[in-house]
């Protein structure tokens, strides 16, 4: 079963959400399920990214160019 949540939006967030919606042809809905799928995915990620940011400081990781010269 479906949930309704009710989100307030102000009437600029409101036309870009239209103006989204317009252009990839997907409903209110679905705009706003996916904008808050990637919104979590973003949160789980960064605090993943928090947690082992020690560990990868601990092993010298501090930049892509440090991860890429160990791995290659």
């Amino acid at each position: 079963m479906a949930t309704v949540l009710t989100v307030r939006l102000d009437d600029e967030l409101e036309e870009e959400l239209d103006r989204a919606c317009e252009r990839s042809g997907k409903s209110r809905s679905e705009m706003v399920r996916d904008a808050l799928r990637r919104q979590i995915r973003l949160s789980e990620f960064l605090a993943m990214r928090q947690e082992i940011m020690p560990f990868a400081e601990a092993a010298g990781w501090l930049t892509d160019e440090d991860v890429f010269r160990d791995v290659s």
